[in-house]
């Protein structure tokens, strides 16, 4: 009697679990995925207006961050020039009692785009290089030491601006090679 009240034969057991199984297995699966992707979006939103937040909160009360002052001789750039490299090598000797070899190679700095002081360069070559070759010859192997360059090219820019040159002023000098060989 008992199996009469139930009513369901088993085909219908069989039936109704695996079509609810279906059921829940395709048609639960859509729901939790937008319900997963509701939330990512949701979490991205809250840290994105935190984080806007705490950016405009921090940025507004740092009255700290004060631009510093920059002392002129740290933003002064060095003056560009253009240089004059057509003097070629000199090679001559020392003054000591045995003479070193010398051989230097001379570059002139002018104001960039100054065709005076270029063309004056190239007009008085000569004299500039045989003022370069007296004045190599009259110098011993120690004044010629590395350590010392700073004060002979000083001397040499000198001396070509107030002796050699009329018109125009040569800004620096630089060696390209400053080679002194003992013997």
């Amino acid at each position: 009697m008992a199996d009469e009240d139930m009513n369901v034969d088993d085909s219908d057991i069989g039936m109704s679990s695996s079509s609810d199984k279906k059921k829940k297995g395709m048609g639960g699966l859509l729901p939790t995925l937008l319900k997963w992707i509701a939330i990512v979006i949701g979490a991205i939103i809250l840290i994105v207006t935190v984080v806007i937040i705490t950016m405009k909160v921090m940025g507004t009360n740092n009255t700290a961050t004060v631009a510093v002052p920059v002392s002129p001789e740290y933003t002064s750039k060095r003056e560009l020039l253009s240089w004059y490299n057509s003097i070629g090598s000199i090679k001559t000797k020392t003054c000591d009692e045995i003479p070193a070899s010398v051989i230097v190679e001379v570059v002139l700095g002018y104001k960039i785009d100054d065709k005076t002081t270029a063309t004056e360069i190239t007009q008085r070559q000569i004299e500039i290089k045989d003022f370069l070759r007296r004045y190599f010859t009259g110098k011993t192997a120690e004044e010629l030491r590395p350590n010392n360059e700073a004060k002979l090219q000083m001397e040499i820019r000198n001396t070509i601006n107030d002796d050699i040159l009329s018109t125009s002023r040569i800004k620096d000098v630089k060696f390209l090679t400053l080679d002194v060989l003992e013997q």
